[in-house]
């Protein structure tokens, strides 16, 4: 039978906790957010790590929007991930290589990076990915799987790694940070991700790309937001095109971002299932899994009203988890 991996990201977590956050059990109880996730079936954690991210942890991302970065530097990724192994579960860190949250609309280049030759950077991807794994490995802490990059359909540390303008170098950016993985923890498992799982448009041009020349990774791994994305979850689909990957590729695939709106618990919870049931249709796969990005959070506690989670505000900054993510469980 396939291992199922069912994580989530609790990005977010310790952030809110000192705003004075706190949630509740599905008994009404108080509880470590760690502890309530695991009741309902996690079994694995993501968690994300910036290079020099904003000593408040807010990132000024437009002129009228402010978004919570979570606590993701080495120190505040520690303490999270020292959580993790005391519940027994597994986790996934994810490099962004930039100051603030990196996606297909922004992937900056850390502030103390900029004007930096290509093998500088490559460099530099090493040696940041080396001292972050280094520091938990001294602490006995080992991620089961590390993202080389998040969401990098177009590239990531723009522009020198722009998939249109430098689609070699940003291969050797990629690769650079792959064997400084293996170089710090062997049995990692490299990751590879990309939005918009459905959409061949923003995903082949990169894999193309990535595999014509040479590219290192383990897993490919996706995101999958029909919210965003306009489309309704369907489980035959999403099954289809994650066997069109693994067949071509010859690569495990996992999701490991989805979401669906806080206020449609059932919407939210049948996007997990469709995950779920697609991923357990793969062949040749021993192990597999989805992650809800920050299901702790609700849009009405966030500075940008962030809509996608999978809690509800019960009392004065007191959150429960709505039902979405009982599907783990069940």
């Amino acid at each position: 039978m396939k291992k199922m991996i069912y994580g989530v990201d609790l990005g977010w977590a310790s952030q809110l906790e000192s705003m004075g956050y706190q949630w509740l059990d599905e008994r009404g109880k108080e509880a470590d957010i760690l502890a309530v996730s695991k009741e309902l079936g996690v079994n694995a954690v993501r968690l994300r790590v910036f290079v020099n991210p904003p000593e408040d942890a807010v990132w000024q991302k437009r002129k009228e929007e402010r978004c919570l970065l979570g606590f993701c530097d080495r120190e505040g990724v520690l303490a999270m991930a020292e959580r993790v192994k005391v519940q027994g579960m597994k986790f996934m860190l994810d490099f962004h290589y930039s100051d603030h949250f990196a996606d297909p609309e922004f992937q900056d280049m850390p502030a103390a990076w900029s004007g930096g030759s290509g093998q500088e950077l490559e460099r530099k991807v090493a040696g940041h990915t080396r001292e972050i794994l280094g520091f938990l490995k001294e602490r006995d802490i080992c991620p089961d799987w590390v993202q080389v990059g998040n969401e990098i359909n177009h590239g990531m540390l723009w522009p020198a790694g722009n998939l249109e303008e430098h689609p070699e170098q940003l291969v050797r950016l990629l690769n650079a940070g792959y064997e400084a993985v293996k170089d710090v923890c062997p049995d990692c498992q490299v990751i590879t991700h990309l939005a918009s799982v459905m959409d061949d448009a923003q995903c082949r041009p990169f894999w193309e790309n990535f595999f014509a020349r040479g590219g290192k990774t383990d897993i490919l791994g996706f995101s999958y937001y029909p919210y965003w994305e306009k489309f309704e979850s369907d489980k035959e689909k999403l099954t289809e095109k994650l066997k069109e990957y693994t067949k071509e590729y010859r690569k495990p695939v996992m999701i490991v971002e989805a979401g669906g709106l806080d206020c449609d618990e059932e919407g939210s919870r049948r996007i997990i299932e469709d995950c779920i049931g697609a991923l357990k249709e793969l062949e040749a796969q021993e192990e597999s899994g989805v992650f809800y990005w920050e299901p702790e959070a609700a849009a009405e506690i966030l500075p940008d009203k962030y809509p996608l989670g999978a809690a509800r505000l019960v009392g004065e900054k007191t959150l429960q988890y709505n039902k979405a993510l009982q599907a783990y469980r069940d």
